[in-house]
């Protein structure tokens, strides 16, 4: 069985939406780039040369979008995020309160920005399994207390208040 942290949830409208990106970018975007490239080697010295470098700078960030792109569809499910329960996994709603404050709140989806794709009118915070919020909560149940790191390195307590579906 995979494992469920590499898991990307994605519909089948935004599966297709970002492999019709990855193909764009591997072709078209590719061939846009390079004629960039020649248009400003053309132009004579490159260590002067603003347009060349821009156009390398873009060369990267494009390769860059493509290897996530590729990682991504890789590890995609496909279908429906699995039901929500009382057990926080890739794709659910999860909700925490923080410990000394339980009307502090945050609710957030586990997962990736790219599940999201097709539904523009969702404002919702999105964490990654990977990260230390996301390794803290996954296969934990609704009650549950856990703590994370946070950025300095002091421990984050919160507990578990719901699991929903999208």
């Amino acid at each position: 069985m995979a494992d469920v942290t590499q898991t990307v949830w994605l519909t089948q409208d935004a599966f297709d939406k970002l492999s019709a990106e990855l193909t764009h970018l591997k072709t078209d975007g590719r061939a846009l780039v390079s004629a960039k490239i020649a248009r400003a080697r053309d132009e004579g010295d490159l260590s002067e040369n603003a347009g060349y470098h821009a156009a390398r700078e873009e060369q990267g960030h494009q390769e860059a979008r493509i290897r996530v792109l590729q990682q991504m569809l890789e590890q995609a499910q496909i279908g429906e995020p699995p039901a929500a329960g009382d057990t926080v996994a890739p794709g659910l709603r999860v909700t925490v309160s923080y410990d000394g404050d339980p009307d502090d709140t945050d609710t957030f989806v586990l997962g990736s920005r790219e599940m999201l794709a097709t539904d523009d009118s969702l404002d919702i915070e999105v964490y990654s399994p990977q990260s230390p919020l996301g390794q803290a909560v996954i296969g934990r149940k609704v009650g549950e207390s856990v703590t994370y790191p946070a950025p300095n390195g002091n421990p984050i307590n919160v507990t578990i208040e719901s699991v929903d579906s999208m």
